[in-house]
């Protein structure tokens, strides 16, 4: 095992992927900046495999489509998750769609990396958590990972995959450290994780929610309440299979996900577990969430939309005694402003 952070691993992954493979090529605005996970890369690899674009993100997300498409494995850094909308109608008419326009004939074998950079007082415009909006357009795979060992599997296995994998990095976890085997790690994509076993409460936490989720799990074990938390890591394919599971063993289920409250994946696993797994519900299911308001400047604000410990602590109470959905909902802290 070696020890290294969720930037450090995302780094990893990158170099090993690219020593061994010169198929693989990084678009990045800022890869010579010291602060990010290419910084080196061009001394390494030359310009030519690693190429510094200009702000101009529709433009070089067409250009490594068409380097996809033509034999290369791009990796194309957004540095901010804002900056994928300039680039929507590539990542969405082409990259998702373009193994299917063109019956098959071609793959589109590309990463696009994604620092989401919410709760950091970067304001609205650089604040976003994008994936809920790209689960909804078929042909893409949307990966979301919490922990180094896992940011450094998943993205080795991304990098390999066939099809286009969108890499979300919520920024927070940067400097987080954890273990991560040694050799060839491989991640596979949709297939969630236990990241810790329970009895009494499901709780299905996306990125940096599964930490705080992890914190309440250990501050109730004390009382003796046993939360099971699982990490979905990819949200396309969602590995429902487990969580179901997980929810048919404690009965009650609470989801943390940062994004916006209304059509998030948050609401997505709700909706699926209400289909798939209502028989095993002993609770109404309580999302913790962000609520349907731009990010403000203010870092005290701001702090208020996300899930945090406190916020699914009370969660995980209000199912635990049943109450009543109105009353759930107020108790899990959706109604911001306290």
């Amino acid at each position: 095992m070696r020890t290294m952070s969720y930037r450090d691993a995302i780094r990893a992954a990158m170099l090993e992927e690219m020593r061994r493979d010169p198929a693989v090529v990084v678009f990045c605005e800022d890869a010579r900046f010291w602060t990010m996970p290419t910084n080196g890369f061009v001394d390494e690899f030359g310009p030519d495999r690693v190429p510094i674009m200009p702000i101009s993100e529709e433009g070089f997300t067409g250009a490594a489509i068409g380097a996809a498409m033509t034999g290369l494995r791009p990796i194309v850094d957004y540095t901010i998750s804002n900056l994928m909308y300039v680039a929507w109608d590539q990542l969405v008419n082409h990259a998702a769609k373009n193994r299917y326009l063109f019956g098959g004939q071609t793959s589109v074998p590309i990463v696009f990396r994604a620092a989401m950079k919410y709760a950091n007082a970067t304001a609205a415009q650089h604040s976003d958590r994008p994936y809920p909006q790209l689960m909804n357009v078929p042909g893409l795979k949307i990966v979301v990972p919490s922990t180094p060992a896992d940011a450094l599997g998943l993205l080795k296995s991304a990098i390999r995959d066939d099809d286009p994998v969108v890499y979300f990095e919520p920024l927070m976890l940067w400097g987080r450290k954890g273990e991560v085997p040694d050799g060839d790690h491989l991640v596979p994509i949709g297939r969630a994780a236990v990241a810790r076993e329970g009895s009494d409460v499901t709780v299905v936490a996306i990125g940096d929610a599964v930490p705080a989720a992890l914190t309440v799990a250990e501050h109730l074990a004390g009382e003796g309440i046993e939360v099971e938390v699982i990490d979905p890591r990819t949200l396309v394919p969602l590995d429902t299979a487990a969580i179901l599971d997980s929810v048919a063993k404690t009965g009650r289920l609470v989801v943390a996900d940062p994004a916006h409250r209304t059509c998030g994946a948050a609401a997505e696993i709700s909706a699926r577990v209400a289909e798939e797994g209502f028989d095993s519900l002993r609770a109404p299911i309580v999302r913790v969430t962000a609520p349907d308001v731009h990010p403000p400047f203010s870092p005290v604000l701001e702090r208020l939309m996300y899930p945090t410990p406190e916020r699914i602590h009370a969660a995980v109470r209000a199912v635990l005694r049943n109450a009543s959905t109105a009353a759930t909902a107020a108790a899990a802290g959706e109604l911001i402003g306290r």
